[in-house]
């Protein structure tokens, strides 16, 4: 039976609109940095963020952000990281392009202001985590690397008179010409002291930067503001999306019991970094033996080593140890999670820290080339919710932040050939169509259940059934809620669909019913959009051939 979704959720005209160079939707690490590359070649940038400008992922980011800045590190030893992380279907020359470009685009982040922890030399000081062979994690304030990033980058786009930011700014359906070419887009604009409801922003060039997607599932470390967006508003255009059924699952996320739900507390990779282990309810070191980097494997090893020894002892959760740190290290090191664990009831200096994996990252989204394209003319995507290819099944621990920066600055490098020629929008001929917002809890329980760290066929069958379910209610009301249910179920329905499909094991993608880990058959990515009347279709779309090393065992 063909999947169907909406190819617009917009049913009344806008109410005002105005024209500008380039929008960017979204003010993480990777729209706030696009803003200044496209305000530098003298366009008019808009900025348009769903809540308060610095309410995104950015600002929870603990671990850091992962470049070759140290002497005994090189480009090609982070390239070669990323690519045994993504297990076969990373694009290699975009990973190129991250490790060889990554250390200059941390340089002028300094140079923008921001500000990371030095070493007794006064050099940067640098950490490891999970798959990384070598300390490259640069970090701000201990564990608060991604709050000092975006407000050094806050400050920078406040610093231009060229920039202008819409806070409290919905971004609903893409507007296009006569022969597809993006022409700008609407949105819903709440609160007070700014131009409201439903309006268009007419620009030749839109940029997707409206991170993840992990209000799709009933936990995850994202903010609630990540329901996949800006994803959902790419299908509508018929633009391709990839990888989505590559979800990474952080392994150590505080359990707060199994009825907790939305955001839940991150225990940074960084503290196994520093020394931290796992243990299960016996006290056993369960990651010895299961991959060379023990406790540092790569995230996917780690989260389902974790999942195993909990089937295994029937636990809800496992231990993270880091009784050892003392609290010096615990004050210096990781201030804002020990001040986490400790509103938690967990002192961490005496206490092991209950934790589970849990949605953290998506490795996939907007398909894009190597400077940000998607599909369609004029649309581009960077970040969490771009598919470049670099992250493949299994996105590298602090990859994601160097992926925002570097990718942005492809995208400048694009604008500046020019801007695509600005004509009227056309009216879209789909009818709108907005799914009942009550039914979002049902949408989160089936992906969770089915769709989680666990998969398999019959799980995922029963998920498409309940997304089905889902699709079929309908809102006349047409309010946040109701785009944000629709915008879930467009983006659950792809990935779910895209799971099922994929019939290995992979990354972060693990079939119960399928063992393999590296199908050579399955060696492409997914590729899927939505035809004129809204049917998914999805095609295989070869990797590029590159050298791979990757072992679940051990490299």
């Amino acid at each position: 039976m063909s999947i169907v979704l909406p190819r617009r959720i917009l049913s009344a005209a806008p109410g005002w609109s105005r024209a500008v160079d380039v929008v960017v939707v979204g003010s993480g690490v990777a729209g706030l940095t696009t803003a200044l590359h496209a305000r530098a070649l003298g366009h008019r940038v808009l900025i348009v963020t769903k809540a308060q400008v610095d309410e995104g992922s950015t600002r929870w980011a603990q671990g850091g952000i992962a470049a070759a800045l140290a002497d005994d590190d090189s480009p090609a030893d982070h390239e070669l990281d990323t690519l045994v992380a993504g297990a076969g279907l990373c694009d290699p020359a975009a990973v190129h392009a991250l490790a060889v470009e990554g250390p200059d685009a941390v340089r002028r982040l300094i140079a923008l202001g921001a500000r990371f922890d030095t070493d007794a030399t006064g050099g940067i000081a640098l950490t490891r985590e999970g798959g990384h062979l070598r300390d490259r994690i640069a970090h701000a304030g201990g564990d608060a690397t991604g709050a000092e990033i975006s407000r050094a980058l806050v400050a920078a786009v406040a610093g231009h008179a060229g920039i202008e930011l819409v806070e409290n700014a919905l971004a609903l359906d893409l507007l296009t010409d006569d022969r597809g070419a993006t022409q700008g887009l609407t949105l819903h604009v709440m609160g007070e002291g700014q131009r409201g409801g439903v309006g268009a922003v007419l620009a030749p060039v839109v940029v997707l930067a409206t991170g993840g997607l992990g209000q799709v599932f009933n936990a995850s470390t994202n903010p609630a503001v990540a329901t996949g967006d800006g994803v959902a508003l790419a299908l509508r255009a018929g633009a391709a999306v990839a990888d989505l059924e590559f979800v990474q699952f952080h392994p150590t996320v505080l359990w707060l019991g199994g009825s907790a739900r939305g955001q839940q507390p991150l225990v940074s990779e960084a503290v196994r970094g520093e020394g931290a282990v796992l243990r299960d309810d016996d006290g056993v070191r369960f990651m010895v033996g299961q991959h060379e980097l023990a406790d540092l494997a790569p995230r996917d090893v780690v989260a389902k080593a974790i999942m195993r020894r909990m089937r295994e002892t029937g636990s809800r959760h496992v231990w993270l140890d880091a009784s050892g740190f003392g609290l010096a290290r615990w004050e210096s090191r990781f201030p804002t999670i020990l001040a986490s664990l400790r509103a938690h009831g967990i002192d961490p200096v005496h206490d092991l820290i209950p934790v589970a994996p849990a949605q953290h990252y998506a490795s996939g989204g907007v398909r894009t080339d190597a400077y940000g394209r998607s599909s369609v003319r004029g649309l581009y995507a960077v970040g969490e919710c771009a598919c470049t290819g670099v992250h493949g099944a299994n996105r590298l621990a602090s990859n994601s932040l160097l992926e925002g920066l570097v990718f942005a600055a492809r995208i400048g490098d694009a604008l500046a050939e020019g801007l695509p020629e600005r004509r009227d929008p056309v009216e879209p001929s789909a009818a709108p169509a907005l799914i009942d917002p009550a039914s979002r809890l049902s949408l989160q329980a089936a992906m969770t259940e089915g769709v989680g760290v666990l998969r398999s066929r019959d799980s995922m069958s029963a998920t498409l059934g309940v997304l089905d379910a889902v699709s079929a209610t309908a809102s006349t009301d047409p309010h946040t809620e109701a785009w944000e249910a629709t915008n879930l179920a467009a983006v659950a329905t792809v990935l779910a669909a895209n799971a099922k499909m994929r019939k290995e094991t992979r990354g972060s993608h693990w079939r119960e019913d399928y063992a393999s880990t590296d199908d050579a058959h399955w060696r492409v990515r997914l590729r899927s959009h939505l035809d004129d009347d809204g049917v998914l279709v999805t095609v295989r779309e070869p990797v590029p051939a590159h050298d791979y090393v990757h072992d679940l065992e051990g490299r």
